[in-house]
């Protein structure tokens, strides 16, 4: 885990001082710093596992809750509503984590190669102390980076090894849900791509249950089962996460935002965004604004 550690700091701390999510030459593969703690962050992400190298980190989905660090990693298998934040982290010790967007392709095509181990566990979100051999393909990959004419040929089968190890792994089952291309999961994920796509348009359930592959009423209640979220409660909350960046990261007015997003009645924005985040938009935006200077 340290020489993994030192090779995820070193192409970070090449890319400037800042705090963030940096790319890397892999697509799918990002790199995260943080120097101090942070705010409780609103997010629905894709399927990933993330290593945590160095740091805290605390997050939820509904009442269930994790706080893991350096040797732990955390799955999550389902477009999921989570709240997260950095809760040890400083100038002289960073929080820093390796994340991988997991890829249903990739995992279909191993799990036709690998023994089915009949167990089966839904949870959406989970952590576990990170194997070694998902460290060792890791570290490998990070290592290309050192002759990036290396990186296209070598790193896809680096990719797929670090997956490879996921599946084998004491979380393997939850993984291979997303490589089941009739299964639920993958067609949820179908719908989830396209509210994604479209999040500020309006978007019709028939829509969504046809890209999916099911009926309106099959599709409604499976998205929930995924998703823990309605069709449309999942794309509000990608309208008011977005519209919340975009207040923070471009200096966007609430109106601005609000119609950015998709929402036609600003006061209805304010109010949802208020449920959401727990103030109005102006006043949110302006702690978090704060929150970041007193820390810079």
């Amino acid at each position: 885990m340290t020489a993994l550690f030192d090779a995820v700091r070193a192409h970070v701390d090449s890319q400037g001082t800042g705090d963030g999510v940096f790319d890397t030459p892999v697509a799918g593969l990002t790199l995260v710093r943080a120097t101090a703690p942070s705010e409780i962050v609103h997010q629905i992400p894709r399927p990933l596992a993330a290593l945590v190298l160095q740091g805290s980190k605390h997050v939820a989905m509904g009442a269930t809750a994790f706080d893991f660090s350096a040797g732990d990693s955390l799955l999550i298998t389902a477009d999921v509503p989570t709240l997260s934040q950095v809760t040890l982290a400083s100038p002289t010790a960073p929080y820093y984590s390796l994340v991988l967007e997991l890829d249903p392709a990739v995992i279909a095509d191993l799990t036709a190669q690998m023994p089915e181990d009949g167990v089966r566990d839904p949870a959406p979100v989970r952590v576990h102390p990170t194997d070694a051999e998902v460290t060792d393909a890791a570290l490998r990959l990070m290592r290309l980076f050192e002759r990036p004419s290396s990186v296209p040929v070598l790193g896809p089968q680096l990719v797929r090894e670090m997956h490879y190890w996921l599946l084998a792994g004491r979380h393997g089952a939850a993984i291979r849900l997303l490589g089941w291309p009739e299964g639920h999961v993958r067609r949820v994920a179908r719908a989830v791509a396209l509210l994604r796509a479209e999040f500020a348009r309006p978007l019709r359930v028939e829509r969504l249950a046809e890209t999916a592959g099911m009926s309106p009423s099959s599709f409604h209640e499976h998205f929930r089962n995924v998703t823990s979220l309605s069709p449309l409660q999942f794309q509000k909350q990608l309208r008011l996460i977005e519209a919340r960046r975009l207040m923070l990261s471009e200096e966007a007015s609430a109106s601005s935002a609000a119609y950015a997003v998709g929402y036609e009645s600003v006061s209805q924005f304010t109010r949802e965004y208020g449920r959401l985040f727990g103030a109005p938009p102006v006043r949110s935006a302006r702690a978090a604004k704060a929150q970041v200077q007193a820390v810079a």
